[in-house]
């Protein structure tokens, strides 16, 4: 349809150089836990404290506190979340600048046949989603995901069994949804990342026990959980195949191979976790 509006959200915590494109919203992600909270825009960006938002929930949530609040408070029909250092990109442009993002002109006339975009699958070779997960995060943070799929959405523990065993994934909380699909995965995900939050603090693993990096667990097994959500609706036939495009996608800055493969070894061969980004 002609008229469809589209916003995606870039997820920052500091200034950063952001797309002109005006389809994008460069929001202020924890805004709440900053010397600033409650005051006006402290990076030019929209705030996530602002409206119905769960911004001081940022330290184990990421960028998931920008995704609640464009969930809750904006009303364009398409909704996307990227971050400030990796966006979608279009076609055969492989640069690492954000004058190279994914133009409004672009993806406007694909959304009259496509509801869901996805950053092109992400694959871990010799490791599945689960065992990579396990050998450098904590393996009891999707155990207990799927105890609680097992209570109150058993219709998707099907699919969380064969994620977890894929070696591939669409990966980092990247997507633009359709605006009835955001409402079925928001109030899918949120119910089960606010139920895990309350057992692991029930017993006594809460986020503050682990080390920054290692807290950010929510958003962590989101991007496993999203690869859930999107099978289960596949399976169950409310999304179709053919409905969904892979974008291909690109990071502003470059990554540290050497110190990742290095940190990867380390977390397969001598089980230790992971302590910061690449």
């Amino acid at each position: 349809m002609k008229g469809e509006t589209i916003r995606i959200v870039v997820a920052a915590h500091k200034a950063y150089p952001m797309p002109e494109d005006p389809m994008y919203l460069p929001v202020h992600v924890g805004a709440a836990l900053t010397e600033e909270a409650g005051a006006a825009d402290s990076l030019g960006y929209r705030r996530d404290d602002t409206g119905e938002n769960i911004s001081e929930l940022n330290g184990g949530f990421c960028e998931l506190t920008g995704l609640y609040w464009a969930w809750k408070n904006l009303k364009e029909d398409y909704i996307g979340l990227v971050h400030y250092r990796r966006h979608f990109s279009f076609g055969k442009r492989k640069g690492r600048d954000v004058s190279d993002v994914l133009r409004e002109a672009e993806i406007k006339p694909l959304l009259h046949s496509v509801g869901v975009f996805v950053p092109k699958k992400r694959w871990y070779g010799i490791e599945t989603l689960y065992s990579h997960y396990a050998h450098t995060h904590y393996a009891g943070h999707l155990d207990m995901s799927r105890e609680i799929l097992k209570e109150h959405f058993p219709e998707y523990l099907s699919s969380f069994d064969y994620v977890c065993g894929q070696r591939g994934g669409y990966m980092f909380n990247m997507m633009i949804l359709r605006r009835d699909y955001l409402d079925r995965y928001c109030t899918w995900l949120f119910g089960i990342l606010f139920e895990l939050k309350n057992r692991l603090e029930e017993n006594g693993a809460v986020p503050d026990e682990l080390d920054a990096y290692q807290g950010r667990l929510y958003g962590r097994v989101s991007e496993i959980l999203f690869n859930v959500w999107l099978e289960g609706e596949i399976r169950g036939g409310r999304i179709h195949t053919k409905h969904i495009m892979e974008l291909p996608y690109f990071g502003t800055e470059k990554t540290n191979w050497v110190k990742k493969g290095t940190a990867f070894l380390r977390a397969k061969l001598l089980h230790e976790k992971y302590s910061g980004s690449f």
